[in-house]
């Protein structure tokens, strides 16, 4: 199934590890595969309205336990499996493939120039982007699990630990270090941090929300994005477990046992919030806020105002990924490995296409400047790039 977002304890994230407490907590998870707990819904024939079709398919390698999310640059696509193993295709043409000498746990960031990567020993990879040679390494205080975020002159990498680390894109110099304590429980997930001109944001265990300065790491707001409630620490589990997402002059986040909200990007007062549990997150598109729920419910909300603008239930706990607003559509896939299209004005199913049948836990990745195209990476190692006509 997919990617399991266990529960950690603060001693052991401090500890540079990321290990599930006891097989106790394991069961009270509800995100474990190893206790299911609901009959996932069947899939029921649909009529579609939109046809999605393949553009290219190519296969990279598995990902075993761990997430890898490609990363898009122009018509460029890099991706990542656990073996090492990092590639870049350009329009499904395959430009180089190498093996990077270690188990990979986080990936891909890239840039233009730089392809970045990380292990569960906390080691950054960066190579060339032009043709996969080797740029720099460095290190973090414990696994990665997410994406590293290139932009600029920076490569932000987030560390199991919740710490985040600032390297410079030219030597892999550490430019600063942003740390903050966390809850006694907090969901183990491959959440990473969004990067932009102006600042970097991240959501942490207990529903916060944190813009940093780019030059120096410093926090510039923190907000709520959720309060923790509830009596014992398993009810007071309100992490922001996927990354923000910033539109124009808001930045929005989604926590699980928490709420969907939307901030002043610049000052972090809070605009709205809606109740709602997320591990899997957000986007945003035409004036619309799409949420995956933590049972596979996609809802959509008015960017501006948050009401309520439909819901599609017919994905019950399938593991439904994050959505992606594409065209006039909402992309989502499943733990079968099945990519599925929303219509962005009812939630009703436009159109769906299978892969090759193993879970699609990574986020789709748009592709080109169309707004019609995307990539998804399946549990196998599939990449298969799609196109809505």
């Amino acid at each position: 199934m997919k990617w399991r977002a266990v529960l950690v304890s603060a001693a052991l994230l401090g500890a540079g590890g990321c290990s599930t407490i006891s097989s106790t907590v394991d069961k009270l998870n509800p995100f474990s595969s190893s206790t299911p707990k609901v009959k996932p819904a069947e899939l029921a024939a649909i009529k579609p309205s939109v046809e999605i079709t393949k553009l290219w398919q190519a296969s990279v390698g598995n990902s075993g336990e761990f997430v890898f999310t490609p990363a898009v640059v122009g018509n460029s696509v890099y991706a990542a499996a656990k073996d090492g193993t990092l590639a870049r295709f350009d329009d499904g043409r395959q430009v180089w493939r190498i093996n990077v000498g270690q188990a990979i746990s986080g990936g891909v960031g890239a840039s233009d120039k730089l392809v970045v990567v990380g292990t569960a020993k906390g080691v950054v990879l960066a190579f060339h982007a032009a043709d996969g040679r080797p740029a720099w390494q460095a290190r973090a205080s414990s696994e990665i699990l997410a994406a590293p975020a290139v932009a600029g002159d920076l490569v932000a990498v987030r560390s199991g630990d919740a710490r985040i680390f600032g390297f410079e894109v030219a030597d892999g110099k550490r430019r600063w270090v942003y740390q903050r304590s966390t809850p006694a429980l907090a969901l183990r997930s491959p959440v990473g941090v969004t990067l932009t001109d102006n600042a970097l944001y991240a959501g942490f265990p207990g529903g916060k929300l944190v813009a940093v300065a780019l030059n120096n790491g410093a926090a510039l707001w923190e907000s709520a994005v959720a309060l923790p409630r509830g009596v014992t620490e398993l009810e007071r589990i309100a992490d922001v477990a996927s990354d923000p997402v910033v539109e124009g002059r808001s930045v929005c986040a989604v926590a699980y046992q928490g709420r969907a909200a939307c901030f002043d990007a610049s000052n972090g007062s809070l605009q709205w919030a809606r109740d709602i549990s997320s591990i899997n997150g957000l986007d945003i598109g035409s004036g619309v806020l799409y949420v995956t729920d933590e049972k596979g419910v996609v809802h959509a909300f008015d960017r501006n105002s948050g009401a309520s603008l439909w819901k599609q239930d017919k994905l019950f706990m399938r593991s439904v990924s994050r959505p992606l607003a594409v065209g006039r559509g909402v992309a989502i896939a499943d733990f079968q490995g099945v990519v599925h299209l929303l219509s962005a004005e009812d939630g009703a199913f436009a159109a769906r296409l299978a892969t090759d049948g193993s879970a699609i836990a990574a986020a789709p990745r748009r592709l080109g400047s169309a707004d019609v195209s995307f990539v998804v990476q399946t549990k196998n190692g599939a990449l298969h790039a799609m196109v809505i006509k």
